[in-house]
């Protein structure tokens, strides 16, 4: 039985299985990227760039095949795909149009005169583990930089998004680039290990769970690999005060229900000043109660189904531990009857330490709104969380708001805004939510050797100091 299979989430209906590669395919792989490595960074950056650019093309000419293909593998509505796409196009357009800039030599001024020179180099093949939720997204915020940059790329898709992993592998195939600078494998856990263990692997770069980074950590930093890991998120979403409560609610629930609520930096967490949590949590319930699932092949739909009915169970069950401990269920909290992984918009309050939801990330359609007396009171119950992605703050006074997101033990804050991502902005976290950093010039910064050049001062007659 295979691990890789298309599963239609709408329906649970099996579509196509794809067998796991083979010990002695991956073998062949690791030889191949490695092999490539030499070649590939060999080109002139201009080439490089090219066909980088003819990438963001090419996903912008298969657009509405690739989000077919996504909103098939992992639930995601079209219109939600399409815009995936799009952003996935950008990305590469960035890379290609700035890269070469961000990989200038930078010139040092240094103590004894003479030059100092820092070059960026490539590195050379890297691994890199993706997950389902954003399937073209995430892998272009990876090989997009690296790419450019020199390096080659192993990719080890999620198990629920082959036909989106061999689409994107073909893009590359159309685009110029030489065979082995990316190679998709359907590759098992054990073999991925086996991988970032080779000594011709140089880095691994993972988005996916805590205890996916966790593992992978291990077995990078027991080799002595550099290692990106962008994990969970349980980012707050702070109400300090409000002139149009609606707006700010309508803000809050888009924030909680982009993908499906399946994105590690969405809102997770409402924290809301006293005076206005009444109102926020009988708007918010509306809005949420409000939104009805449905097809993701539907141009019409806006949510669709989670991404497996594991998924969708093991949310029902986070939900129900905080329901049997106290908490306040006001509207979802099930799946949805009938075929598919459908769950009901949930809102939880009430929500208390030793309650799962409290804790853990909730990746779905799940709110909990949380009520404060002051900011102090809003920054403490922000920070107790082990995660720290992004967050936003909602106020009319900007200072501070400002003052507040300095407090925030995050990666990334929004101010008046709900979090997001672009391709010229830094993503990344602290805490559990990783290390590293992904897009802008940043993610050009990580697999890679800031070598030093130093041609010193050259001594012009006198003695020898180095003589004996």
């Amino acid at each position: 039985m295979t691990a890789y299979k298309t599963v239609n989430p709408a329906t649970g209906e099996t579509l196509q299985e794809f067998a796991e590669a083979t010990d002695s395919e991956i073998s062949e792989a690791i030889s191949a990227a490695h092999g490539a490595f030499a070649s590939w960074r060999g080109q002139p950056v201009e080439a490089r760039s090219k066909i980088i650019a003819r990438v963001a093309e090419l996903y912008r000419e298969r657009s509405d095949e690739l989000a077919a293909l996504i909103a098939t593998e992992m639930g995601k509505p079209l219109r939600e795909a399409k815009g995936e796409v799009a952003l996935s196009a950008n990305i590469y357009d960035y890379y290609a149009a700035e890269g070469p800039g961000f990989m200038a030599d930078e010139e040092l001024t240094v103590k004894g005169g003479g030059g100092a020179t820092v070059r960026t180099e490539p590195i050379g093949a890297i691994l890199g583990i993706m997950p389902w939720n954003y399937p073209y997204y995430q892998v272009a915020r990876f090989a997009g930089p690296n790419l450019m940059l020199g390096n080659t790329v192993l990719l080890k898709h999620a198990n629920n998004c082959p036909q989106s992993a061999l689409a994107m592998e073909q893009i590359f195939r159309d685009a110029g680039l030489p065979q082995d600078a990316y190679i998709n494998l359907f590759a098992t856990n054990d073999q991925a290990a086996v991988i970032i263990a080779d000594p011709r692997i140089q880095g691994v770069s993972l988005t996916g769970s805590e205890r996916a980074g966790s593992a992978v950590a291990e077995v990078a930093g027991r080799n002595l690999k550099k290692y990106v890991l962008e994990l969970g998120g349980s980012d707050p979403f702070i109400v300090l005060d409000s002139e149009d409560l609606d707006a700010t609610v309508k803000s809050a629930v888009a924030g909680r229900m982009g993908n499906g609520g399946q994105a590690c930096n969405a809102a997770k967490r409402f924290i809301i000043m006293e005076d206005l949590y009444e109102d926020f949590v009988e708007k918010f319930t509306a809005k949420m109660a409000k939104i009805q699932p449905g097809d993701p092949l539907d141009e019409a739909t806006r949510f669709g189904p989670l991404s497996s009915q594991a998924a969708a169970d093991g949310l029902v069950e986070q939900i129900q531990d905080a329901v049997d401990k106290g908490a306040t269920l006001h509207t979802g909290g099930s799946l949805v009857d009938g075929p598919g992984a459908y769950m009901q918009p949930t809102v939880l309050t009430g929500v208390t330490e030793e309650m799962r939801a409290f804790s853990e990330e909730l990746f779905g359609p799940a709110a909990v709104i949380y009520k404060v007396s002051s900011a102090d009171e809003a920054v403490e119950l922000a920070n107790s969380s082990p995660y720290g992605l992004g967050g936003a703050v909602f106020s009319t006074d900007e200072d501070k708001a400002l003052e507040v997101a300095d407090r925030l033990e995050s990666g990334m804050v929004w101010i008046n805004g709900v979090s997001g991502t672009q391709e010229d902005l830094p993503f990344g976290g602290v805490k559990r939510s990783g290390v590293g950093r992904e897009l802008g010039r940043y993610g050009m910064d990580e697999f890679v050797n800031k070598k030093l050049i130093r041609t010193p001062k050259q001594h012009r007659g006198g003695a020898d100091p180095t003589a004996k």
